[in-house]
């Protein structure tokens, strides 16, 4: 692919999200490298390089290539039996071919528990499309190879999480923060629409809440106890899909149990465990968070999702 391109200042300031992220796709653009942060992209590389190299091949050695429909079916096949031994895992009580969309939300203490997760997604949840928001590093490395990720049903947007956000530091009221801080705002609005609409066609929404890998469910013991507050994320999702008196999607809090002697990467050969949580329905989400003066939050929502996530794991993995 060569050098990556940097954005000019009129570009920030003229393009779009979209045109932005149509550029990563595409041209070879890198965002990170434009806000001065090209070395959180190169962190990412190693492990884009090895997802981008082995969707390749899936698709490279399976046939018939006559029949697109086909082709992809058994390339999706080929993936499940490959990662099912590379990056083993169970994940028994999972919904099968569920109708309504669903929004699973799940601890993220490695990059691992994303190869099962998909790995999941592939062999028993159907065809329907699978929408994932990425943290900016792990979006650039896949960019590339965007479509061909899409055609196996994985729809990846990108997000600026609060920890990378903190990494770029950027000056305040500078260009870049300003231009950093509206892609921020607009690249969380893409997720939230693009969700809203493949949940209305029976999609699946994977997100961790924590926005960053951590190895426990709350951040610390503080937000246990309820003496900090939990970053809202799972609240922000459920109002702006509640807003849609129609949407009927539910939201499942799912725990990742970790092998022993976890690190933060893939774990390859090493069993994780995806456990699900008590299922929130839309009924009772409505019924029970949605009244409240706060536009930014559900009172109490984010936390009963953590701690539906964390009855299910150790007290270790709790905070």
């Amino acid at each position: 692919m060569g050098k990556k391109r940097i954005f000019t200042k009129k570009e920030l300031q003229q393009l779009s999200a979209e045109q932005v992220i149509d550029k990563l796709q595409h041209e070879n653009y890198s965002l990170l490298a434009t806000l001065g942060a090209d070395n959180l992209r190169k962190e990412m590389v190693p492990v884009g390089k090895a997802c981008n190299a082995a969707i390749n091949y899936f698709f490279s050695t399976t046939g018939p290539k006559n029949n697109q429909v086909q082709h992809i079916r058994n390339a999706r096949k080929k993936l499940v039996k490959i990662l099912s031994k590379l990056t083993p895992g169970s994940y028994n009580g999972m919904p099968k071919d569920d109708p309504k969309g669903l929004v699973v939300g799940f601890n993220h203490p490695s990059l691992g528990e994303i190869a099962r997760i998909l790995t999941m997604k592939i062999d028993i949840m159907g065809e329907k499309p699978m929408y994932f928001p990425v943290n900016l590093p792990w979006y650039e490395s896949l960019a590339p190879n965007y479509d061909r990720i899409k055609q196996l049903g994985i729809i990846i947007t990108p997000t600026i999480t609060p920890s990378t956000w903190s990494k770029l530091n950027l000056k305040e009221g500078s260009l870049l923060y300003n231009e950093g801080n509206r892609l921020k705002r607009e690249f969380r609005d893409i997720y939230t629409n693009i969700s809203h609409d493949g949940l209305k066609d029976g999609g699946v929404v994977f997100v961790a809440p924590s926005a960053t890998r951590q190895a426990t469910v709350f951040k610390n013991e503080a937000v246990y106890k309820k003496q900090e507050d939990i970053i809202p994320t799972m609240s922000m999702l459920a109002l702006k899909l509640y807003s849609d008196p129609e949407m009927d999607c539910d939201f499942l809090p799912m725990a990742v149990l970790p092998p022993a002697g976890y690190k933060r990467g893939l774990n390859f050969r090493k069993k994780y465990r995806l456990i699900p949580g008590e299922r929130m329905t839309a009924k009772e989400i409505r019924k029970k968070y949605m009244p409240t003066q706060d536009t930014k939050r559900l009172v109490g929502f984010d936390y009963e999702f953590h701690q539906r996530i964390a009855d299910k794991l150790p007290k270790k993995y709790w905070y």
